[in-house]
């Protein structure tokens, strides 16, 4: 509710307070890795994405968190996005990868025409879309038209 709201630091106080609390709790890191997206403060975005795989125990978000690592030392964060897209790619020729979140990062890429392809796919795989109006990754593209028509066959209020 509070990365809904954008109301990042909320988020990443008591996240950093329940993760002092239950190291072991893997979720609570992804929160904070969006919070800290939020914020665009990009190296905690990494370090919270590797602890959130390393306890989720979910190879392919090892490897998503190692793809921004390795694309933000080599060329900053466009070049982590880029990374991550191409693993996330990767990943959907070999089983489950959300479209969403392909959609999410082309999105914070700025490139609006893979992000409403992408949102297309997940919208036809019934992906989750629930956070559409309000996913702070969508901001780039919350303007083009595309994206009030995508709201309106979701059949979330205008």
């Amino acid at each position: 509710m509070y990365i809904s709201a954008r109301q990042f630091d909320q988020v990443i106080e008591m996240g950093n307070r329940q993760a002092s609390e239950n190291p072991a709790f893997p979720v609570i890191h992804q929160y904070l890795a969006w919070a800290y997206w939020g914020k665009r403060m990009y190296p905690q975005v990494i370090a919270e994405s590797k602890t959130y795989g390393r306890l989720n125990g979910d190879p392919r978000d090892v490897e998503f968190a190692t793809a921004l690592e390795q694309g933000y030392k080599s060329g900053g964060w466009k070049a982590a996005l880029n990374k991550a897209i191409a693993v996330l790619l990767e990943q959907r020729k070999n089983g489950y990868s959300s479209p969403y979140a392909l959609a999410q990062l082309y999105a914070d890429l700025g490139d609006a025409d893979q992000a409403f392809y992408w949102l297309g796919v997940a919208y036809r795989e019934r992906d989750n879309l629930f956070n559409l109006k309000t996913d702070f990754l969508l901001d780039p593209i919350r303007s083009d038209p595309r994206f009030a028509d995508l709201v309106k066959k979701v059949g979330l209020p205008q």
